[in-house]
């Protein structure tokens, strides 16, 4: 009897011990329902709704781009583009086998891609391949409820109908980095955005992207869309209306075929620029993927550079277009007159060293207008003798050389002017009076670019009146609200110095081309040109006659038209091209005649 009243109360017991640890886990797990339904509400509802809804935003259509009569050079085209979802992927490893073989693609690459993109959250979509053909786009379809990581949308893709059209000039787009995505500057822009990175497309940015549209759609567990609600339509970019001139960019861009160089041609009377080549350029419709390293790697690697814009960027000694400069420095300094002469017998010793002339057997007595005429050395030597460094650099600054012409477009480089004080700072070493001759006509460390020199040639035309050279013309909006450059600021100011003294020179360039100077292959009957011709030596002189001897020299003019109404400038350099009479003036002669065919 005690031994079954024993078994009972051990039976009794563990009864209650169980009660006690179900009324326990009873109580913690309604503890738990509360804290989810009472304190973690707000949580698992929006955890319920983002897993139910999903935001798709649209891309919008980039703003036209068009020259200054209107002529599309920049638009867009439908296309589609394959998103990756890696939030919808149970085992990426046979997600990605399956996908490679789905589209043909190069497995290792896919995961690099999104490789790249790991920091950022699973749920954002990658884009994984664009501008897909008809037919993957079939192919994807059909296999669309296999691929819940898969989203095929439709995107705008940026076109260049003229292919290397003033590819220096537009720029092109690619795919926004994540250190830019990071940036405050790109602020609502989101993965796989194509964004402008040189040229009109960097410039004008935030006027040609638009605004994008919105789309909420409904999806399964498996993320499979199962419907939609359209909350915001895209909004396209506004039209950037530029300066250039189709038909002379497009003549510019022809005369410089085969050869490397640049051309700025530009309205003197408020600088707006007409043309602006590079060459060799390049085909702007390679970079409007966002997966071209092999077009990418042999441009970079091109070793006549076609990704440089020659004619912001390239650094030239400007030879004897610098002689405008000494003659403007001589005459407002007063050091010298146009009645002052020097003897040019070809060569001629100063500070005990012998320099010569381009022309070997001299040019006999010469002033100043036919210095210039002819582009006589000696006479230039002897006026860099009389003002000195100091004065000459003073000079070339205040004529825009070695500053930035403050052009819309990124990557400018201001140039060179030397002095004393540059060369202790960058060579360590003190300047010596002969380095002063060889500035004197344009050579030694003195380096310019192709826009200052057009700037300068304005600057000229103008008799000291500056403009800043621009692309932008104007901007048109949504609903066709126009909007203009607010305010375009000179250089820097007006250049005081006596119109008399800008006109001496221009008399100089005026025979320089019309009465049998260096300039005259610019020659155009019935068109007042004003000129100047240069040739750059690049190498020296007993290496280029090892190698050919003038074949080596860049080739520089620049000039204006008319003498008296001064409205185009013109300004070409041809690498190794020779005698600046001989090759860069008949190419400016050409885009003259264009000019005053079209234009007066």
């Amino acid at each position: 009897m005690a031994k079954i009243y024993e078994d009972l109360s051990s039976l009794h017991r563990r009864i209650k011990l169980v009660q006690w640890v179900v009324i326990v886990l009873v109580i913690l797990v309604a503890m738990f329902i509360w804290k989810m339904q009472v304190l973690d509400y707000n949580y698992f509802w929006q955890k319920a709704e983002n897993n139910r809804l999903r935001e798709i935003k649209l891309t919008p259509q980039r703003g036209l781009i068009v020259d200054r009569e209107g002529k599309i050079l920049a638009k867009n085209r439908a296309s589609f583009k394959l998103s990756y979802i890696r939030e919808n992927v149970k085992d990426r490893k046979q997600s990605l086998t399956r996908v490679a073989q789905l589209l043909s693609l190069d497995k290792q690459q896919l995961i690099n891609r999104l490789e790249k993109y790991n920091s950022l959250p699973a749920f954002m979509p990658i884009v994984i391949k664009d501008d897909l053909t008809m037919e993957e786009v079939a192919k994807i379809e059909s296999h669309q409820i296999e691929f819940p990581e898969l989203r095929l949308e439709m995107e705008p893709l940026r076109d260049y109908p003229y292919g290397s059209f003033a590819s220096h000039v537009l720029g092109y787009l690619q795919e926004i980095s994540l250190d830019e995505l990071r940036s405050p500057e790109f602020s609502g822009y989101d993965v796989g955005d194509m964004i402008g990175k040189t040229g009109i497309e960097y410039q004008y940015e935030r006027d040609l992207v638009g605004r994008k549209g919105l789309i909420i759609e409904v999806v399964d567990s498996l993320g499979r869309k199962t419907g939609e609600v359209v909350q915001r339509s895209p909004t396209p970019g506004n039209k950037v209306f530029l300066t250039l001139d189709f038909d002379l960019q497009a003549k510019a861009e022809e005369l410089l075929q085969g050869r490397e160089g640049a051309i700025v041609v530009l309205d003197a009377r408020n600088g707006e620029i007409l043309a602006l080549a590079s060459y060799p350029n390049f085909d702007l419709n390679k970079f409007i993927h966002r997966f071209s390293p092999q077009e990418w790697t042999s441009l970079i690697q091109d070793q006549s550079h076609p990704l440089e814009n020659r004619a912001i960027r390239g650094l030239y000694s400007p030879g004897s277009i610098f002689k405008l400069v000494m003659a403007l420095a001589g005459l407002d300094s007063g050091r010298i007159t146009t009645r002052k002469t020097f003897l040019c017998t070809g060569t001629t010793l100063i500070y005990g060293h012998p320099f010569s002339c381009w022309y070997e057997p001299g040019h006999g007595v010469v002033n100043l207008i036919s210095a210039i005429q002819h582009s006589c050395n000696i006479y230039f030597y002897n006026v860099g003798r009389l003002l000195g460094i100091q004065t000459i650099a003073d000079y070339a600054r205040r004529c825009g050389l070695g500053h930035l012409t403050g052009i819309d477009l990124p990557g400018e480089k201001a140039g060179l002017v030397p002095d004393p004080e540059w060369k202790k700072k960058n060579r360590h070493e003190p300047w010596y009076p002969g380095e002063t001759i060889s500035v004197a006509i344009g050579q030694g460390p003195l380096l310019v670019t192709p826009l200052q020199v057009a700037c300068l040639t304005s600057l000229i035309a103008r008799r000291g009146r500056k403009t800043a050279p621009h692309l932008l013309l104007q901007v048109e909006k949504r609903g066709g609200v126009i909007e203009k450059p607010n305010s375009l600021a000179s250089l820097n100011n007006d250049l005081v110095s006596a119109e008399e003294i800008f006109e001496k020179i221009i008399t100089g360039m005026w025979r320089s081309v019309n009465a049998g100077g260096t300039g005259q292959g610019a020659r155009l009957d019935g068109y007042d040109i004003c000129g100047k011709t240069g040739s750059t030596q690049v190498i020296s002189r007993s290496t280029a006659d090892k190698l050919g001897g003038q074949i080596k020299t860049h080739s520089w003019f620049t000039g204006f038209a008319s003498r008296d109404k001064p409205r185009i400038v013109v300004t070409v350099i041809v690498e190794h091209g020779g005698m600046g009479g001989q090759t860069a003036a008949p190419i400016a002669r050409e885009l003259f005649e264009l000019y005053r065919r079209k234009y007066d």
